[in-house]
């Protein structure tokens, strides 16, 4: 039996402006509350130097590295086993002198390692390296 004769029958409808609202509200919170973080640039804290000259000229200890493995400190010939010696010696009785490495580019890089362990070795903590510009 059909009791709705007359009766049109209608159709349900979704009312997809409320959905779209909560979906924009969503989105600007999402927007509001979320971090950006820049990982292409490296952020390092450089020292500052003066042109002026230091107040008082520290102590070096000039070692030489060459090209085939022979070490020279303070224009004196050392070999691997008596460096930390020769550093000793040269060090004296001053207080903390800074080892200047001067190694050739061809240097091993087993050779410098060896004149920084003999400066660990003789207490001697401040190390440099020189380096000269190059020719044009």
């Amino acid at each position: 039996m059909n009791f709705s004769r007359g009766r049109k029958r209608e159709e349900p409808e979704i009312n997809f402006i409320p959905l779209i609202d909560l979906l924009l509200v969503i989105l600007i919170f999402l927007m509001v509350t979320t971090t950006y973080n820049r990982f292409a640039e490296l952020k390092i804290n450089l020292p500052a130097a003066s042109a002026d000259a230091p107040a008082e000229k520290t102590h070096e200890i000039r070692v030489a590295v060459a090209a085939d493995g022979q070490y020279r400190v303070n224009d004196q010939v050392a070999d691997v086993s008596s460096l930390a010696n020769a550093l000793k010696a040269a060090a004296g009785s001053q207080a903390d002198p800074t080892v200047v490495i001067e190694a050739d580019g061809k240097a091993t890089h087993q050779a410098v390692v060896s004149v920084m362990e003999a400066a660990r070795q003789a207490n001697l903590g401040k190390l440099t390296f020189a380096t000269r510009a190059p020719a044009r």
